[in-house]
């Protein structure tokens, strides 16, 4: 029986250090200037972002997710703190965007994503 336990909780860490360190989105990269992110089921999807520098850019968040974790979206690097409205479409607006990588994330940072801007 103890080794049940055992092998469970083993399972349950592995998962978890995949999950906050080790899970990679697949990328999106693109042309447009709008792009329409969805907040639901713990994600933020798409959750990597590749846009070209010296183009505005507006990432367009639609919040399903009810969890008070996906109320607010955090762009530290950028100092963007946004309220995000259930079932509604909250834009964010970006110019002049520097290059590099500009993560965002929910104020827990367990909803987290990253805006590369090459």
């Amino acid at each position: 029986m103890m080794i049940w336990i055992n092998l469970a909780g083993l399972i349950l860490i592995g998962l978890i250090v995949w999950w906050f360190w080790l899970y990679k989105p697949d990328q999106t990269v693109t042309e447009s200037n709008e792009i329409l992110i969805e907040v639901k089921n713990g994600v933020y999807s798409p959750a990597s972002i590749q846009v070209n520098a010296n183009q505005s850019v507006t990432l367009k968040f639609l919040r399903k997710d009810e969890s008070p974790c996906s109320e607010v979206l955090l762009i530290p690097s950028l100092d963007i703190s946004e309220q995000l409205t259930l079932n509604e479409v909250t834009p964010i607006h970006l110019e002049n965007v520097p290059q590099g990588e500009h993560t965002f994330h929910c104020q827990m940072q367990m909803y987290r994503g990253v805006l590369t801007v090459v």
